[in-house]
């Protein structure tokens, strides 16, 4: 049914491309012609595509999808729509313990837990968003990357509720004696001496973390159940959705122990401490410095890390195994070092097939959450759409006025603003500072540099490295700046985030200084009630009107209400 719909579309658009007035003069009925034929094979141009009217009313949602020619349509229906449902079916069994066993505990998830059915069955309109506007290589690029997660959250998902106590009466399986649960900014390459006999899946990334990117109205309900026990509404929002979740026992119950980290502020102390209460297991905390540059610090680090190992090695009777840490860091050097080739065509060429939003998702969830397969494959059609690209010398973004850094922590409700930016104002978001994140190889020379530079790995984490790591950390925004050649800031301002707010002044004396365009855009990392997305359109395009003196490349754009959908 669903793609007899997508030929009605088609026949309707080819419809619509082809009712013409009738020509003055047969010369203008043949240029009509033509371009009616080309705009119907490549698309329209940018300034005539009117993206804002496929919105239906103040929804924000598809009337449908968007025709971006031929060529790119078939590719979106075939190779992003029609394929990755496909391989979310497949996905769905291969983890969930077999076709049967897969749909079973799949149902039984969706049927148990809120963010389960409110994020995940929406998941198509999240790559629309995402991949809005985009053509040719930057579309299959970016699509590849969300591709990525979208199999990686499977995964998690799927042996949570394989093991998972609550959907199973109560029972301890097997799986669930072998699974480690952690903290999200508990980073996967902790565990890689233990892959050989037990599972690490993230408690929050896929209950919280993704959920929010995916569909803005998940965490609220969490946030408010934090606060209704009492708990002050001031902290990091992100805090307290993930403490909220078990307030209303919305997490699944699918490991026997939980290892925490201070993730960057003490805002997420607490959630440890609540953790803790609800999980009523063995927990081990191990929470990383704010200044991370002190040698003394780095050798208390180290000994944490030992001390979670010895902690893994007591509860689980599973020694720590050297040769399969190597094998999995050395494996993860491979992500990291095509990492840096694809920051040097973004610093140095117009030929980057890969968007902001897709580009900072991934690289943050791939390196937070570990070596895994899905990441190699990935990476494979990457490098070959970006070599490619390179070779051939496409432009992928060709209305790039402006060349945008995006700095500090990100609106987790609005992580598609760069593509809604670079649609209707030209800019083009090179880079994010979570992007930078774990920005470091893993040596397996001797277990001593292994230690070490895992110790570093870890302290690198989202937020903490330059959020709250140490002014000079922070302000290392104008080497990058230069480093990827970009000529404007869009300053994200998290409004509850107590350390970003005691630099602000600096950053303005800075940009003042140094005569840099920067656009502060104030949020609340998950809670979009505080700031929405019109809002942070609304600021932007103030910017760009008043300040830099553009006219938008797409005039409906400018104005329209999307509260209500995903």
């Amino acid at each position: 049914m669903k793609i007899l719909n997508k030929a009605k579309i088609v026949r309707e658009k080819m419809k619509e491309l082809f009712v013409v007035e009738k020509p003055e003069n047969q010369q203008e009925g043949k240029k009509d012609i033509k371009k009616i034929a080309r705009d119907f094979w490549y698309g329209k141009p940018h300034e005539e595509r009117r993206l804002g009217d496929l919105y239906v009313g103040d929804t924000g949602l598809y009337k449908h999808r968007e025709w971006r020619g031929f060529v790119d349509t078939m590719y979106y229906f075939n190779m992003i729509w029609l394929y990755n449902y496909a391989h979310m079916v497949t996905d769905i069994m291969k983890y969930g313990g077999g076709p049967v066993k897969g749909v079973v505990n799949f149902s039984k998830g969706l049927m148990r837990y809120r963010w389960m059915g409110q994020t995940y069955l929406t998941v198509m309109h999240w790559f629309d968003r995402g991949l809005e506007g985009m053509r040719g290589p930057i579309l299959r690029g970016s699509a590849w990357h969300y591709r990525g997660m979208v199999s990686e959250t499977i995964r998690q998902f799927q042996e949570m509720f394989a093991s998972d106590k609550k959907l199973h009466g109560g029972k301890e399986s097997e799986q669930w004696k072998h699974n480690i649960a952690h903290n999200e900014t508990v980073s996967g390459s902790i565990f890689y001496g233990f892959h050989d006999v037990l599972e690490d899946i993230p408690l929050e990334m896929i209950t919280y973390f993704v959920t929010c990117h995916v569909n803005n109205h998940t965490v609220l309900n969490y946030i408010d159940a934090a606060q209704s026990i009492g708990l002050p509404a001031d902290p990091c929002p992100m805090c307290q959705a993930e403490y909220g979740l078990f307030v209303l026992d919305d997490y699944p119950d699918f490991a026997p122990t939980m290892i925490t980290s201070n993730e960057a502020c003490d805002g997420s102390v607490a959630t440890s401490v609540i953790q803790d209460w609800f999980l009523n297991r063995p927990l081990f905390a191990m929470p990383q410095p704010m200044r991370y540059d002190d040698p003394l610090v780095q050798e208390h680090c180290q000994r944490e890390i030992e001390e979670c190992w010895k902690f893994i090695e007591k509860q689980y009777g599973v020694p720590f195994n050297w040769e399969m840490y190597c094998k999995y860091a050395e494996e993860q050097n491979k992500l990291t070092a095509f990492e840096h080739e694809k920051w040097d065509v973004a610093a140095n060429t117009p030929y980057y097939p890969i968007n902001g939003v897709a580009q900072a998702l991934y690289r943050i969830y791939y390196s937070q959450d570990g070596n895994r397969p899905i990441w190699h494959e990935i990476d494979a059609h990457v490098r070959k759409i970006m070599n490619k690209t390179v070779k051939n010398k496409i432009v992928t973004l060709p209305k790039t006025r402006h060349r945008v850094i995006a700095w500090s922590c990100a609106p987790l409700y609005y992580s598609s603003w760069c593509t809604w930016a670079y649609n209707c104002w030209g800019l083009n978001c090179v880079i994010n500072m979570d992007s930078l994140m774990f920005d470091q190889f893993l040596r397996t020379d001797t277990y001593e540099h292994a230690l070490e530079d895992l110790s570093w790995y870890n302290e690198k984490a989202p937020m903490r490295a330059m959020a709250v790591g140490g002014h000079e950390h922070i302000l290392s925004l104008w080497d990058y700046m230069e480093r990827f050649k970009c000529d404007m800031v869009v300053m994200y301002d998290q409004l509850q985030c107590k350390g970003m707010q005691g630099i602000h002044g600096v950053f303005e004396d800075e940009f003042r200084k140094r005569d840099i365009h920067a656009i502060w855009v104030p949020h609340a990392l998950p809670d979009k009630r505080t700031v929405s997305r019109k809002e942070i359109r609304k600021i932007i395009s103030d910017y760009m009107i008043t300040v830099m003196r553009e006219e938008p490349l797409d005039p409906t754009l400018l104005d329209f209400e999307d509260d209500s959908s995903w």
